[in-house]
């Protein structure tokens, strides 16, 4: 009988190895043997888990499949022993580990076209004597001076009890003594956590976590034993300041930098990496040509709070309208948490604040440049607008008027009198005025009819004129102590209610005179300026131009009357002496000796006397508009009157 059992023996392992030999010549994927090994001591249970049955294997919910276990050493099927070994498809159990037990074991899928196989391996060792826990142990760190936590490594022994709806319990031990839930600082969290709050040296050592539960109506017990060492360096859950969950807006075609910030509080030097991700792919850290890449992670320490700080900078070289409407997230990974920031990308309002503000500044120069230039050629331009479009004004010849301009200054035998200013009355304005531009001038001196009253001559002749041209130096209005015949002159002049010049000494006031210190020089000028300014100051129906023939100092211009600065404080003074210094300054040797040549006479081509000189473009500035637009008949005789 014994001999006859021993070659039974022998034929079943023949036969079993011959099995097993099939299989490995079929044409399995071979996984080879899994990198993580299962350990175990005698009496507890091991649970043997395959990763085939995996979507990145095949789609097992589409292909039927066939799983089976073999003991890779023996050949051997493995099948359910009661109490011993439970098969549940990619699971192998063994419910009361043996030290027979160790070795390797092959689970292979099959499905109608194809087939897989891999290997897992168990380890049972005899636990040392006088420990309490497993051989194998796993280390976890505590951090001093902080609430920490020790994970229990039994997560994918509960992850499959719970997929099977099998009810466990964990339980924590240190040194052999029980962890009573919510003593000593222990508190047990989650289903594989063990809080210790403030930790201290005295809470190293070793921790055991031990899982109960019940499968194949056995109640079986699985552990793993940690080894807890305390750590002086420390550190909190990162703080991500940038970005900030923010809207940023760029511009298309520019360079784009955004920094990724962490503050990590705590001592030492903390192992954590800030990555950047766009449509929740990393973006490597890749220099140029790479368009869009990220920098390298810079640190530096923090004093007060204590902590590191980290960056790593987002670059993109050029935007593009793919870059835009989408986020960007920076995350700290770490052991005490992932914190994440992220901004959106968005394209840039157009910039209008350029060019509104150019806008703004050419039109404020363009502005300026105008004022200034109307200013300097605003008698130009009105000269210029006056002749090419006479039709816009008025035809004076039919306003009533005989002359264009009445011109009054001090004559020969008056107080005032000036050989210069006379020369320029009686030779340079008609030269220029009559002969050159046309106008017609009533000049008092020359155009007095013989024998004619003074006071007639004047009144008459103011009424029958557009302008008056009022002539003066320092010494024109200069007045003087009156003596009884000046005095007698002076009182005797005044206009009464019909427009008639009378003799009424209140009327001298209308020049700014008392009639006590300031007399005019003779009566024919005073006649005149007072019917001037009469008219112009207080009816308004004529226009006075002042034209000054020599420099008037501020101590001077105080003897003038009242009503002569007045208006010349009101539109100011046509300067002949401006005029003469400019001459001077430009005139050259060769005019000089044709001056000389010609007794000390200007001529009408000289600078002085021509239209086109600043002078007398101001004068014909202040003169009417020689305009070709005819009034009614009506007007015409109303204006006669």
């Amino acid at each position: 009988m014994g001999l006859n059992s021993a070659l039974g023996s022998l034929l079943f392992l023949l036969w079993m190895s011959g099995i097993w030999a099939g299989f490995t010549q079929m044409k399995c994927h071979n996984y080879k043997l899994q990198f993580e090994r299962v350990f175990s001591v005698p009496g507890e249970v091991a649970m043997l888990n395959s990763t085939l049955l995996s979507p990145d294997v095949l789609n097992f919910t589409a292909v039927p499949y066939n799983i089976t276990w073999y003991n890779s050493e023996t050949g051997q099927e493995m099948s359910n022993q009661t109490g011993q070994v439970l098969v549940v498809r990619e699971t192998l159990w063994f419910l009361h580990t043996t030290l027979e037990d160790a070795g390797e074991y092959v689970m292979i899928l099959q499905t109608p076209s194809k087939c897989y196989m891999q290997s897992t391996k168990l380890e049972v060792d005899l636990p040392v004597s006088g420990e309490c826990g497993r051989p194998m142990k796993t280390s976890q760190d505590l951090t001093k001076g902080v609430s920490d936590t020790l994970n229990c490594p039994l997560r994918d022994y509960i992850d499959k009890l719970n997929s099977y709806n099998i009810p466990s319990s964990l339980n924590w031990y240190k040194d052999c003594d029980p962890i009573m839930d919510g003593r000593s600082g222990y508190t047990y969290m989650d289903s594989t956590k063990l809080s210790i709050s403030n930790v201290e040296t005295e809470n190293s050592g070793i921790y055991t976590c031990t899982l109960t539960f019940n499968v194949g109506d056995v109640t079986g017990s699985v552990s793993e034993t940690i080894e807890a060492t305390i750590r002086d360096e420390y550190f909190l859950v990162p703080q991500v300041h940038e970005p900030t969950n923010e809207i940023i807006k760029a511009e298309t075609g520019l360079n784009f930098t955004k920094s990724c910030l962490v503050f990590v509080p705590g001592v030492g030097i903390p192992f954590i990496d800030v990555l950047w991700l766009v449509r929740d792919t990393f973006i490597p850290e890749t220099p140029p040509p790479a368009r869009i890449y990220v920098s390298q992670q810079w640190m530096w320490r923090q004093d007060e709070p204590e902590g590191v700080w980290l960056e790593r900078i987002l670059v993109i070289s050029e935007l593009k309208a793919e870059d835009f409407n989408i986020n960007y997230t920076c995350g700290a990974h770490s052991s005490r948490g992932n914190p994440d920031g992220y901004f959106t990308l968005l394209p840039a309002d157009p910039n209008i604040i350029l060019p509104t503000g150019l806008v703004f500044g050419s039109a404020t120069v363009l502005f300026i440049i105008s004022v200034v230039v109307f200013y300097t050629f605003r008698i130009d331009i009105a000269l210029w607008f006056w002749r090419t479009f006479p039709v816009l004004y008025t035809n004076k010849d039919l306003d009533g008027k005989l002359y264009d301009a009445y011109v009054t200054y001090p004559q020969l035998d008056m107080f005032g009198f000036s050989e210069e200013v006379e020369r320029f009355a009686l030779h340079a304005l008609p030269e220029v005025l009559e002969k050159a531009c046309g106008y017609k001038l009533f000049i008092a001196g020359r155009d007095c009819l013989p024998g004619q009253a003074i006071v007639d001559s004047v009144d008459e002749n103011i009424k029958l004129s557009r302008r008056v041209l009022l002539l003066y130096t320092a010494s024109t209005f200069i007045s003087k102590r009156h003596t009884g015949s000046t005095s007698s002159n002076n009182n005797n002049v005044s206009k009464n209610s019909d427009g008639k010049i009378e003799s009424e000494t209140r009327d001298t006031n209308i020049m700014g005179l008392d009639g006590d210190d300031k007399v005019f020089s003779d009566t024919r000028q005073q006649l005149e300026c007072v019917a001037a300014m009469h008219r112009a100051l207080l009816e308004g129906s004529l226009k006075v131009v002042l034209v000054e023939m020599e420099e008037i100092t501020p101590a001077q211009l105080a003897l003038f009357p009242e009503s002569v600065r007045h208006l010349r404080k009101k539109q100011g003074a046509v300067c002949w002496w401006k005029n003469l210094q400019k001459m001077q300054r430009r005139r050259t040797c060769v005019w000089w000796r044709e001056d000389k040549e010609k007794g000390g006479e200007d001529s009408p081509l000289s600078p002085s006397l021509s239209p086109s000189s600043r002078f007398w473009k101001e004068m014909r500035y202040h003169m009417p508009v020689r305009g070709k637009r005819v009034v009614s008949a009506e007007k015409t005789v109303l204006l006669s009157l």
